[in-house]
């Protein structure tokens, strides 16, 4: 079994440098819009306020992205992933 999975991570990751050299599409893209970042601000009961200051940003930038003028990007991008699949421990981690 060890070999198996073994095999498999080794081809996951040849394909990531297929990715990254642009010799592969990636199967999926996961992209934080707008209306995602309203939802997972108002999920995490914080005030615009609150939130931005958690994440280090500006009141002006958070309100930029859930009204869509801006959209997140690398970093912030996967912040905001991470805090919609386990917003209690990212948010607290965020927090300490």
């Amino acid at each position: 079994m060890e070999e198996k999975l073994f095999a498999q991570l080794s081809e996951s990751m040849e394909q990531m440098g297929e990715i990254l050299r642009g010799e592969r599409e990636p199967s999926r893209i996961t992209r934080v819009e707008a209306e995602d970042v309203r939802e997972i601000r108002k999920a995490s009961k914080l005030s615009q306020a609150k939130f931005a200051k958690l994440l280090g940003i500006s009141v002006h930038t958070l309100r930029n992205y859930e009204q869509g003028r801006r959209t997140p990007q690398g970093p912030t991008q996967a912040l905001f992933r991470a805090i919609k699949n386990d917003p209690a421990n990212v948010i607290a981690a965020l927090a300490a």
